[in-house]
């Protein structure tokens, strides 16, 4: 057994960070200033899209998307049970309607057959997420996208480094949507981040996210003077720190090389459990890029004789951290008393959420710290 215990999705940090950090701290300005500037730019580049806007949450960036659609009550946005609570909570505080369709539950992504089953006269959007940082079947969506005149919304908080035969994800609709939170494959402690090609859309999200205030008001307190600012609209306080950005600047100039070293576990990962009795992630599909954010197995008791939350305590006591991604919406009460909705009325998405756990695969972890989680999942498995 471990002597200290391994934290899962613990970020790696490099001096490069903290330096930029200690250079935001020494210039005094921590707030919302040039190093954010800078990171949006940074981004956009990296996801070759035209516009970003740096935000304090993907759940913030997720919200704004649906206040910048213009969504009203009533107007239903259609999304996958098989994800964090964000997705479906920024639908409601925008006024609409969350519409939820089950996965695959090969992939664990929504399935676009599903999504058309629940089209209706009232239908705006659909907010796709990419599950773990495997792409949608993006082909599909759009087309019921463009067949039935709805916006799109992709959640790609796992997803950052994720391609679709050759586009990148968030790309594809209206919005792309990312998180930087401690875990994720970038980070920035808290922040998130919206990419557009709608270079107006942008600019009303970025006055939405810094209290509706005018665009650049960050800038009033700069050496060029002080510069008044006007509210155009009643916005909201969602706006990146230079100190969060001075973290993310670093953390995606090591993206790729990150991004190999967790494809290196995932593949170790592979090849060590290909004769337990769990399911491990389905193959990666042809002209696509996955993220390798989230390396999840399934534990059906049946099977392996052990239910999942009991291998979720046995691997707490080996002292390997590790997550479940996630239960199924319509498993939490405040959905189920709210739209009456059930678990068993999305199979795929409720098998899943009972029976799923993340193993650690942060590109911090040692070759030690992946042998370690190799041996205590066959220490359980095999007891």
């Amino acid at each position: 057994m471990r002597e200290q215990f391994l934290v899962f999705g613990s970020p790696q940090i490099q001096q490069a960070e903290i330096e930029e950090v200690v250079d935001s701290l020494k210039s005094g300005w921590l707030g919302t200033g040039p190093k954010v500037k800078q990171f949006e730019e940074d981004f956009a580049k990296y996801k070759s899209t035209p516009y970003s806007a740096a935000l304090n949450s993907c759940t913030a960036g997720l919200h704004l998307s649906c206040v910048a659609l213009g969504l009203q009550p009533g107007d239903e946005v259609i999304t996958t049970p098989m994800t964090f609570c964000a997705s479906v909570n920024a639908i409601i505080h925008s006024g609409a309607t969350p519409v939820l369709a089950d996965i695959n539950p090969k992939t664990f992504n929504i399935n676009p057959v599903e999504i058309e089953k629940k089209i209706t006269p009232n239908t705006r959007a659909i907010l796709p997420v990419h599950f773990a940082g495997r792409p949608c079947n993006m082909d599909a969506i759009m087309t019921i996208a463009q067949k039935y005149n709805l916006a799109l919304i992709e959640d790609c908080a796992h997803a950052i480094e994720t391609e679709y035969k050759g586009a990148k994800a968030g790309t594809f609709g209206d919005f792309g949507v990312f998180s930087f939170y401690v875990t994720k494959n970038v980070i920035t402690g808290e922040g998130g981040m919206i990419i557009s090609s709608d270079e107006e859309r942008i600019s009303r999200i970025k006055v939405l996210g810094l209290h509706g205030m005018s665009r650049h008001a960050w800038q009033r307190f700069s050496d060029s003077g002080y510069k008044h600012y006007f509210v155009h609209e009643a916005g909201y306080k969602y706006n990146m720190m230079d100190i969060q950005a001075a973290i993310g600047i670093h953390q995606l100039k090591r993206v790729e090389q990150n991004w190999l070293r967790r494809q290196e576990i995932w593949q170790r990962y592979n090849e060590a459990f290909a004769d337990l009795a769990i399911d491990l992630p389905a193959d990666i599909e042809p002209d696509t890029r996955h993220a390798y954010h989230l390396y999840s197995i399934l534990v059906d008791e049946a099977r392996t004789g052990i239910s999942r939350d009991r291998f979720l305590e046995a691997m707490t006591a080996e002292k390997i951290g590790i997550g479940v991604h996630y239960l199924s919406i319509p498993e939490h009460p405040h959905y189920q008393k709210t739209f009456g909705w059930r678990p068993k009325d999305y199979p795929h998405a409720m098998k899943v959420g009972r029976e799923t756990v993340s193993l650690p695969i942060s590109a911090k972890l040692t070759d030690g710290d992946v042998e370690d989680v190799i041996a205590a999942v066959y220490k359980i498995l095999k007891n």
